[in-house]
Protein backbone atom coordinates (compact mmCIF):
# COMPACT_ATOMS: atom_id res chain seq x y z
CA UNK A 1 0.00 0.00 0.00
CA UNK A 2 1.41 3.40 -0.95
CA UNK A 3 1.13 6.75 0.82
CA UNK A 4 -1.55 8.03 -1.53
CA UNK A 5 -3.56 4.81 -1.12
CA UNK A 6 -3.47 5.16 2.69
CA UNK A 7 -4.68 8.75 2.47
CA UNK A 8 -7.38 8.14 -0.16
CA UNK A 9 -8.64 5.07 1.71
CA UNK A 10 -8.87 7.04 4.97
CA UNK A 11 -10.56 9.94 3.17
CA UNK A 12 -13.22 7.81 1.48
CA UNK A 13 -13.95 5.78 4.62
CA UNK A 14 -14.26 8.94 6.73
CA UNK A 15 -16.63 10.40 4.14
CA UNK A 16 -18.73 7.22 4.37
CA UNK A 17 -18.91 7.63 8.17
CA UNK A 18 -20.21 11.18 7.74
CA UNK A 19 -22.74 10.04 5.13
CA UNK A 20 -23.87 7.26 7.45
CA UNK A 21 -24.46 9.89 10.15
CA UNK A 22 -26.54 11.97 7.71
CA UNK A 23 -28.68 8.95 6.86
CA UNK A 24 -29.08 8.06 10.54
CA UNK A 25 -30.12 11.58 11.47
CA UNK A 26 -32.62 11.78 8.61
CA UNK A 27 -34.62 9.09 10.39
CA UNK A 28 -34.98 11.21 13.52
CA UNK A 29 -38.33 12.93 13.50
CA UNK A 30 -38.42 16.70 13.90
CA UNK A 31 -42.17 17.21 14.10
CA UNK A 32 -42.17 18.58 10.57
CA UNK A 33 -43.39 16.38 7.73
CA UNK A 34 -40.64 15.03 5.48
CA UNK A 35 -41.05 12.42 2.74
CA UNK A 36 -37.69 10.87 3.72
CA UNK A 37 -38.96 9.88 7.16
CA UNK A 38 -40.58 6.73 5.74
CA UNK A 39 -37.49 5.66 3.76
CA UNK A 40 -36.44 3.04 6.30
CA UNK A 41 -39.95 1.63 6.87
CA UNK A 42 -40.23 -1.75 5.12
CA UNK A 43 -43.41 -3.41 3.89
CA UNK A 44 -43.93 -7.01 2.79
CA UNK A 45 -44.34 -7.02 -1.01
CA UNK A 46 -44.84 -10.42 -2.67
CA UNK A 47 -42.79 -12.17 -0.01
CA UNK A 48 -39.88 -9.76 0.30
CA UNK A 49 -39.47 -6.64 2.43
CA UNK A 50 -39.13 -3.41 0.44
CA UNK A 51 -39.08 0.26 1.49
CA UNK A 52 -42.44 2.04 1.42
CA UNK A 53 -41.18 4.45 -1.25
CA UNK A 54 -40.85 1.50 -3.66
CA UNK A 55 -44.54 0.58 -3.47
CA UNK A 56 -46.04 4.05 -3.07
CA UNK A 57 -45.58 7.77 -3.68
CA UNK A 58 -44.80 9.65 -0.47
CA UNK A 59 -45.60 13.36 -0.66
CA UNK A 60 -45.74 16.22 1.82
CA UNK A 61 -49.24 17.72 1.97
CA UNK A 62 -48.45 20.44 4.51
CA UNK A 63 -46.01 21.04 7.38
CA UNK A 64 -47.61 18.33 9.53
CA UNK A 65 -49.05 15.79 7.06
CA UNK A 66 -47.72 13.18 4.65
CA UNK A 67 -49.75 11.50 1.93
CA UNK A 68 -48.83 7.95 0.88
CA UNK A 69 -50.39 7.01 -2.47
CA UNK A 70 -50.00 3.24 -3.04
CA UNK A 71 -49.58 1.99 -6.59
CA UNK A 72 -51.57 -1.21 -6.04
CA UNK A 73 -54.90 -1.20 -4.17
CA UNK A 74 -54.08 -4.37 -2.24
CA UNK A 75 -50.92 -2.75 -0.78
CA UNK A 76 -52.78 -0.02 1.18
CA UNK A 77 -53.42 -2.15 4.28
CA UNK A 78 -49.88 -3.61 4.52
CA UNK A 79 -48.32 -0.14 4.04
CA UNK A 80 -50.58 1.35 6.71
CA UNK A 81 -49.68 -1.50 9.08
CA UNK A 82 -45.95 -1.11 8.40
CA UNK A 83 -46.07 2.63 9.15
CA UNK A 84 -48.09 2.07 12.33
CA UNK A 85 -45.71 -0.66 13.58
CA UNK A 86 -42.54 1.29 12.78
CA UNK A 87 -40.57 2.92 15.59
CA UNK A 88 -41.63 6.39 14.41
CA UNK A 89 -44.73 6.64 16.60
CA UNK A 90 -47.00 7.59 13.68
CA UNK A 91 -50.72 6.81 13.35
CA UNK A 92 -51.67 6.57 9.63
CA UNK A 93 -55.26 7.01 8.46
CA UNK A 94 -56.38 4.92 5.47
CA UNK A 95 -58.49 6.65 2.82
CA UNK A 96 -58.91 3.97 0.15
CA UNK A 97 -55.81 3.94 -2.05
CA UNK A 98 -54.13 6.77 -0.19
CA UNK A 99 -52.96 6.96 3.40
CA UNK A 100 -52.70 10.22 5.35
CA UNK A 101 -49.96 10.31 7.98
CA UNK A 102 -50.34 13.22 10.44
CA UNK A 103 -47.15 14.19 12.26
CA UNK A 104 -47.81 14.66 15.97
CA UNK A 105 -46.26 17.74 17.55
CA UNK A 106 -43.21 17.03 19.70
CA UNK A 107 -43.24 17.94 23.38
CA UNK A 108 -40.36 19.93 24.87
CA UNK A 109 -39.12 16.86 26.78
CA UNK A 110 -39.21 14.73 23.65
CA UNK A 111 -37.26 17.41 21.77
CA UNK A 112 -34.56 17.38 24.47
CA UNK A 113 -34.41 13.58 24.34
CA UNK A 114 -34.03 13.70 20.56
CA UNK A 115 -31.16 16.22 20.81
CA UNK A 116 -29.41 13.80 23.18
CA UNK A 117 -29.87 11.04 20.61
CA UNK A 118 -28.47 13.34 17.89
CA UNK A 119 -25.41 14.18 20.02
CA UNK A 120 -24.86 10.49 20.73
CA UNK A 121 -25.04 9.65 17.01
CA UNK A 122 -22.58 12.47 16.32
CA UNK A 123 -20.18 11.19 18.97
CA UNK A 124 -20.38 7.68 17.50
CA UNK A 125 -19.51 9.10 14.06
CA UNK A 126 -16.53 10.99 15.55
CA UNK A 127 -15.30 7.78 17.20
CA UNK A 128 -15.57 5.99 13.84
CA UNK A 129 -13.54 8.76 12.14
CA UNK A 130 -10.89 8.62 14.88
CA UNK A 131 -10.68 4.84 14.55
CA UNK A 132 -10.07 5.28 10.82
CA UNK A 133 -7.31 7.78 11.64
CA UNK A 134 -5.70 5.20 13.94
CA UNK A 135 -5.93 2.53 11.23
CA UNK A 136 -4.30 4.87 8.70
CA UNK A 137 -1.51 5.71 11.15
CA UNK A 138 -0.96 2.00 11.84
CA UNK A 139 -0.68 1.38 8.09
CA UNK A 140 1.92 4.17 7.88
CA UNK A 141 3.91 2.66 10.75
CA UNK A 142 3.87 -0.68 8.96
CA UNK A 143 5.20 0.98 5.79
CA UNK A 144 8.06 2.50 7.83
CA UNK A 145 8.75 -0.84 9.51
CA UNK A 146 8.89 -2.55 6.11
CA UNK A 147 11.21 0.27 4.98
CA UNK A 148 8.90 1.29 2.13
CA UNK A 149 8.78 4.92 3.28
CA UNK A 150 10.97 7.16 5.42
CA UNK A 151 10.04 8.41 8.89
CA UNK A 152 9.79 11.95 7.49
CA UNK A 153 7.22 10.77 4.94
CA UNK A 154 5.34 9.02 7.74
CA UNK A 155 5.23 12.24 9.82
CA UNK A 156 4.03 14.27 6.83
CA UNK A 157 1.31 11.74 6.06
CA UNK A 158 0.25 11.56 9.71
CA UNK A 159 -0.20 15.34 9.61
CA UNK A 160 -2.32 15.02 6.46
CA UNK A 161 -4.41 12.22 8.00
CA UNK A 162 -4.89 14.44 11.08
CA UNK A 163 -6.06 17.30 8.83
CA UNK A 164 -8.57 14.92 7.21
CA UNK A 165 -9.75 13.83 10.65
CA UNK A 166 -10.19 17.45 11.77
CA UNK A 167 -12.11 18.25 8.58
CA UNK A 168 -14.56 15.37 9.03
CA UNK A 169 -14.98 15.94 12.78
CA UNK A 170 -15.81 19.58 11.99
CA UNK A 171 -18.33 18.45 9.39
CA UNK A 172 -19.93 16.07 11.92
CA UNK A 173 -20.18 18.92 14.47
CA UNK A 174 -21.87 21.12 11.86
CA UNK A 175 -24.39 18.39 10.93
CA UNK A 176 -25.22 17.71 14.60
CA UNK A 177 -25.67 21.44 15.32
CA UNK A 178 -28.02 21.84 12.32
CA UNK A 179 -30.10 18.81 13.34
CA UNK A 180 -30.36 20.02 16.96
CA UNK A 181 -31.54 23.45 15.75
CA UNK A 182 -34.07 21.74 13.45
CA UNK A 183 -35.41 19.62 16.33
CA UNK A 184 -35.67 22.49 18.80
CA UNK A 185 -37.53 24.72 16.31
CA UNK A 186 -41.21 24.64 17.19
Amino acid sequence: MSLSEVKSSADSRMAKSVESLRIGLAKIRTGRASAGILDHVSVEYYGSPVPVNQVANVTVVDARTLNVQVWEKNMAAPVEKAIRESDLGLNPISMGESIRVPMPALTEDRRRDLTKVVRSEGEDAKVAVRNLRREANDALKKLVKDKEISEDDERRMQDEVQKLTDKYVGEIDKIVTQKEAEIMTV
